[in-house]
């Protein structure tokens, strides 16, 4: 078996074209090979205009009009002067250009469940997606289990795709490595089923909800939990592993 999708989360998959967000062109733009942390590839702008893109961690950008670094790039940090990408992708190249950079999202699993949220039941996973939740919720789970709000980019989860074509985890970007999916428990209880939300949390029944279902076991299913499917209230629960199996 594999992951139960939403009738939301099948056509935002299914029909969902890339946006655009924000865009800026600028002469000022030049590009490093491996000159950020650990080893990223940097987006540099001498005029400490990248800004613009704060509120864009995760998403794709696309570079138009370089010598050598046209194409579409996933941002890890932001900051006025440099924008850094996964190691690997871009070639040294010195400014003077007029370069556009374009923010979009949309068109991948990665873009409709970037930023979202696992919550953990005690009951059967439900028929499908659309359904209420069965149950009760007995965590709430993020990106190293810091605080989350519906809505917000902050500490949210998030994917990408790694050279052999899976759906992975994407690494934290304050420290580099394999993120935590972990969250509090709210009440004592074995795990039976987890519901990943989008960004934007919708629960109970809804064909226009943007999630989907899996399995929770230590091994084997949906969502992992190699230390054991209990969760206890007051006490941190982690997920070691989603299997991207859709």
């Amino acid at each position: 078996m594999a992951w139960n999708l939403s009738t939301g989360a099948k056509k935002a998959l299914l029909g969902a074209d890339a946006e655009v967000l924000v865009a800026m062109t600028a002469d000022t733009i030049s590009f490093g090979d491996g000159t950020g942390t650990g080893g990223r590839d940097q987006i540099l702008d001498s005029g400490n205009g990248l800004a613009v893109f704060d509120d864009y961690p995760y998403y794709l950008m696309t570079v138009s009009g370089s010598t050598s670094n046209d194409g579409t790039y996933l941002i890890k940090t932001v900051a006025p002067g440099a924008i850094e990408i996964p190691a690997g992708n871009l070639t040294t190249e010195i400014a003077g250009n007029p370069v556009i950079l374009t923010v979009q999202k949309g068109g991948s699993f990665c873009d409709v469940f970037r930023n979202c949220t696992l919550h953990l039941y005690n009951g059967s996973r439900p028929a499908n997606a659309d359904a209420i939740e069965n149950g009760t919720k007995l965590v709430e789970m993020t990106l190293n289990g810091d605080p989350f709000v519906s809505g917000s980019p902050d500490n949210g989860i998030n994917f990408e795709v790694d050279d052999d074509g899976n759906i992975v985890l994407m690494d934290d970007p304050a420290t580099g490595v394999d993120q935590k999916i972990r969250g509090t428990g709210l009440v004592t209880g074995g795990a039976l089923f987890g519901r990943l939300y989008a960004n934007t949390v919708v629960t109970g029944a809804s064909t226009s909800a943007v999630r989907m279902d899996g399995r929770v076991a230590t091994s084997g299913v949906e969502i992992n939990m190699s230390a054991g499917t209990t969760v206890t209230q007051n006490v941190d629960a982690d997920v070691d592993d989603l299997s991207m199996t859709i």
